[in-house]
């Protein structure tokens, strides 16, 4: 499973989408729905699930879920 399969399961966690309506260029506040607590919470599942470590300020950059991939992929690279 790729990084943007795995990320659609932990963002359905958070927000009532679909995992069908989320799009590499859904944005997570604005198309999502996510709140900052919804995204600070979604950041901490991601450290667990892909055992990284998330910088806080690399991820106040993130607004997309394309973004949230391309910095995942950096991280597990």
């Amino acid at each position: 499973m790729n990084s943007l399969e795995q990320l659609k399961e932990i963002i359905v966690n958070y927000v009532e989408v679909e995992p069908e309506q989320i799009r590499p260029d859904s944005r997570f506040m604005e198309d999502l729905g996510f709140t900052s607590f919804d995204f600070m919470s979604m950041l901490g599942e991601i450290e667990e699930v892909f055992d990284v470590e998330v910088d806080q300020q690399e991820a106040a950059k993130i607004r997309s879920v394309q973004e949230a991939v391309d910095y995942l992929d950096r991280l597990t690279a």
